[in-house]
């Protein structure tokens, strides 16, 4: 058993999917809220857990650190480091959000455009969205092979390295 997860951790086409579908989604998610600073806002005021002076600034630039990361995975500039950056969001927005649907508050979650009344995700929906991602990104950050399609490759301090994007640092 212990040998088949390790083979699943060591998949790098598994990897390669996983910092797509985690940078294509943060793509997604960063759009709306880069167009509509203020529509985000409310939405942020909405969780009733920020102090309004920090609001604003919130809404500024979580959409661009979202943006920074998810292009970083989807070019491979240091993915480990995009991938800690990406769980600690995702571990950020499970506690908002559980925190919330402890109090059994009704909210829009703001993870992508403004949510319609007629929306059939809940909290809970999202919350298990979250949890998926976050095993995504575990699996970016356990892989320890040679990456595919890893622009760090062509960073001039990796040149005298073999490896294709190493997955951490060799002495």
């Amino acid at each position: 058993m212990n040998e088949q997860v390790q083979r699943i951790f060591q998949n790098s086409w598994l990897e390669l999917a996983a910092r797509w579908i985690l940078g294509l989604t943060f793509i997604y998610a960063s759009y709306h809220k880069i167009l509509y600073p203020a529509d985000f806002a409310k939405i942020i005021y909405g969780y009733d857990l920020f102090p309004n002076g920090l609001i604003n600034l919130i809404a500024i630039i979580l959409p661009f650190l979202e943006l920074a990361v998810a292009l970083a995975l989807i070019i491979g500039i240091y993915p480990r480091s995009a991938v800690l950056i990406v769980n600690g969001l995702l571990a950020a927005f499970i506690i908002l959000l559980s925190v919330n649907l402890i109090r059994g508050h009704e909210f829009d979650c703001g993870c992508f455009a403004a949510q319609n009344s007629g929306s059939t995700n809940t909290t809970e929906t999202t919350l298990i969205r979250d949890f998926i991602y976050l095993a995504l990104g575990l699996q970016v950050l356990c892989y320890r092979g040679l990456r595919r399609w890893c622009l760090q490759q062509f960073h001039p301090a990796q040149s005298h390295r073999k490896s294709r994007c190493p997955a951490s640092r060799q002495p």
